[in-house]
């Protein structure tokens, strides 16, 4: 390639890295400047008192404080029941797994990724009926059913993320602790894994944004417009992503419309705060096995 050629590719890069970053500016700051008028207590907590609301004293069936509480735990579920096996597939497939084996797998994942997200919700819709039907009466669409789908929605992301980190460090890493007398699991334990952290926490973090603002998964699962805090993980619960869709579509005036922007700041701010402790999470975990490495 000539010399304008390669001025050409990187022009190109770099403009479609600020028609990206523009992008994604645009939006946040029309969220932002519709969104945060409508920011306070009351947008939260309605006519609750804030504090006896936190403690639970008296419910809150006016505000978004039982949908902020209800996201947060779907989301912490989802990827708490997704993290561990998805983790586990990708270190099996990025260590261990060989030949036709790997290939099957990983057309698998790949198919599962491509699934839509309506789909994974009528399963969990499906598994609801037949729990509700054969197990107990006491079952049926509920906060961990959503949770449930929402983790198999979200597995290829993390499959992928921690095989892709794991077969992306160097050959000299690999076999420097082995070299040393550490067998295959020590050597991966202390030393593959917690360099490649970074990777596997940017798909925890894909995780959580894709739990966080899943519409159609939980719509056919378990959410509902008013259901105050949940009490169990079989109750019923209300969420910000399926406040912002009920708001979107058949909102009533201009207020009620920005109470749909203030919910959709808020769950730009949750996101945040689980990012966050993702990445806190990282850190500590990093910390600690390069000490007792």
């Amino acid at each position: 390639m000539n010399r304008f050629g390669i001025r050409s590719l990187v022009l190109w890069s770099w403009l479609s890295g600020l028609i990206l970053v523009a992008g994604v500016g645009w939006v946040i700051g029309f969220v932002v400047l519709h969104g945060f008028p409508a920011i306070d207590l009351r947008l939260l907590f309605g006519s609750a008192p804030p504090w006896r609301a936190l403690l639970g004293k008296v419910p809150v069936f006016n505000g978004l404080y039982p949908a902020v509480l209800g996201t947060v735990v779907l989301v912490v579920v989802a990827v708490g029941l997704a993290a561990p096996i998805g983790m586990a597939a990708g270190i099996y497939l990025a260590e261990f797994s060989r030949g036709r084996t790997k290939q099957a797998l990983s057309l698998f994942f790949d198919v599962l990724a491509g699934i839509p997200s309506i789909v994974i919700g009528l399963f969990g819709f499906s598994l609801s009926i037949f729990l509700h039907r054969n197990v107990s009466p006491r079952l049926g669409p509920c906060l961990l059913i959503s949770a449930l789908a929402l983790a198999i929605l979200v597995l290829p992301y993390l499959i992928r993320a921690t095989q892709t980190a794991l077969e992306a460090l160097p050959a000299e890493m690999r076999l420097a602790a082995v070299s040393l007398g550490a067998d295959r699991i020590q050597n991966l334990w202390w030393v593959l894994l917690p360099n490649s952290l970074n990777g596997i926490v940017s798909g925890v973090i894909l995780a959580i944004g894709r739990c966080a603002e899943d519409t159609a998964v939980i719509l056919l699962t378990g959410v509902v417009a008013t259901a105050g805090i949940p009490r169990s993980l079989f109750d019923s619960y209300e969420a910000l992503p399926f406040y912002i869709y009920y708001v979107s579509t058949q909102y009533a005036d201009a207020a009620e419309l920005e109470r749909g922007f203030g919910a959709a700041l808020i769950l730009l701010g949750v996101c945040l705060v689980l990012f966050a402790g993702a990445l806190l999470i990282r850190h500590l975990v990093g910390d600690r096995a390069l000490i007792h490495g």
